[in-house]
């Protein structure tokens, strides 16, 4: 576990702006507290050099002004009695009333033994205000310093948008203290340490203090900057092949060499700060979800990520759940939403039924149909199942001109119609799975001519222009 602990004061100051910050704290009144407790208070602003755990203020970050609420756990550990609890609720009220996104620190116990149940049921005015300041469509980022445990964590620790946590901190509900001392067994090694976390898709990123500043740059240069000159162009506009071209579609879409999501951000992205999990506990790698500056457009991206699915990994319910906080995310900040859909299909297994694939595709699709931000979604190679069609729904569909959409896998078709899967080809020219035939039929808007010498990168870029046109005219209410 880390035990190197940063200060409040010394965060703050390593994030902000040099002679930014401004305080939002009151005095403390300690009148009412019994004598030995008024002496421990003492005590504790004594050794932290703070009147109270927690502080709170504004500040700029590379000139952007920002809210911020700071654990300082040399006060009394932390810990989150009465007044240091209004201190938050009044300092996050403030951020929503003054428009500003909000910076939470923690480095706590939890809430404060000496002050009991009414320091304790605070923690209730502290989500709700936190839930108004999002509802409010006002970003909200955390990072967990070590220890963060208890009601902390399960209160204004958990709420964030975006959470990152301290390398090799505590971070865990139960304090392993406490649980050795009511069973008589250690709590498990690892499991409260911020890596774990990570890993099960509780939070989003491990980073130092030193690395947060960017953190908090990336997240910004996404949430509150307005779109930014384009860079890329659309490939220009040509009539289809009146051939059909359906089967060779799907082996070039099939085949290894083909550009993917990971291509098109990594030409499209100006600026990319990925999100892992569900924040629930589940995280698979099939999808990549991140807040992005798409050619200097903010956004949410959601993308089926060709190179992470394969038989032995295939594109689960914890996937799609990922997807939908993703959408969520979108609609609450109020940002566009951009998704990328290349999957040979969802989770076929015993497991993924247990674990509602058929559920959450639903869920997703229900998620898309009704968001209100702008969408695009972009049919990028396979497009197969409900897997596919749960990231589809959009305001705008576009699609490379070999990319594909089918209930099933076209072997799949064939078997069910004739009993063999020698019949594919026939099946997806009947079906009319091409993208051509999607755009004839008016499903998809614009399609992205694909040449034959079009190497990942060519291809990608090409996507990647026609994203950020849609994406522009989606903004600007012109599409």
């Amino acid at each position: 576990m880390g035990t190197h602990r940063v200060s409040a004061r010394d965060l703050i100051a390593s994030i902000a702006d040099p002679d930014s910050v401004e305080s939002w704290d009151s005095p403390i009144d300690v009148s009412g507290y019994s004598g030995q407790y008024q002496r421990d208070i003492e005590r504790a602003k004594e050794r932290s050099g703070c009147d109270e755990s927690i502080l709170t203020g504004s500040a700029t970050v590379n000139g952007r002004r920002v809210a911020f609420i700071v654990n300082e756990f040399g006060f009394l550990a932390g810990s989150i009695g009465q007044a240091a609890a209004d201190r938050i609720v009044a300092a996050v009220r403030r951020a929503t009333a003054e428009r500003l996104p909000l910076l939470a620190s923690s480095a706590s116990g939890g809430t404060r033994m000496q002050e009991g149940t009414p320091a304790f049921v605070k923690m209730i005015d502290i989500s709700r205000a936190v839930t108004e300041h999002k509802a409010a469509g006002l970003p909200y980022m955390a990072y967990l310093r070590h220890p963060t445990t208890g009601g902390v964590f399960a209160s204004w620790g958990s709420l964030a948008h975006v959470t990152v946590a301290e390398p090799g901190a505590l971070v865990g509900f139960l304090g392993p203290k406490v649980y050795e001392l009511l069973n008589g067994l250690p709590f498990p090694t690892g499991v409260q340490q911020s890596e774990n976390l990570a890993e099960h898709g509780i939070i989003d990123a491990v980073a130092t203090a030193e690395e947060l500043p960017m953190l908090i740059e990336r997240a910004l240069a996404v949430l509150c900057d307005d779109p930014s000159t384009p860079r890329l162009v659309r490939r220009d506009r040509r009539e289809p092949s009146s051939v059909d071209h359906t089967w060779e579609s799907i082996l070039r879409t099939r085949s290894t060499g083909r550009a993917g999501v990971r291509d098109v951000l990594r030409t499209a992205c100006d600026s990319f700060l990925p999100m892992h999990g569900t924040d629930e506990g589940e995280r698979e790698s099939a999808i990549i979800v991140a807040l992005a500056r798409l050619d200097g457009v903010g956004c949410v991206i959601i993308g089926q990520d060709r190179e992470a699915q394969s038989p032995e990994a295939p594109m689960g319910p914890g996937a799609l759940r990922e997807a939908r906080r993703g959408m969520k995310i979108a609609q609450e900040l109020n940002l566009p939403l951009v998704s990328f859909i290349d999957t040979p299909g969802a989770e076929l297994s015993a497991e993924a039924e247990e674990g509602a694939i058929a559920g959450e595709i639903a869920r997703c699709i229900a998620a898309m149909s009704s968001l209100t931000v702008p969408t695009v979604s972009v049919l990028l190679g396979q497009g197969t199942g409900g897997g596919a069609l749960a990231l589809l729904p959009a305001k705008v569909t576009i699609a490379a001109e070999h990319s594909w959409l089918s209930p099933l896998p076209p072997e799949g078709a064939s078997a069910i119609v004739h009993g063999h899967i020698d019949a594919a080809n026939e099946m997806a020219v009947q079906q009319r799975v091409s993208a051509v035939e999607m755009w004839r039929a008016g499903i998809v808007r614009a399609l992205v001519p694909e040449f034959d010498d079009d190497s990942p990168s060519e291809l990608a870029r090409a996507v990647a222009g026609e994203v950020s046109f849609w994406l522009r005219e989606l903004v600007a209410g012109r599409a």
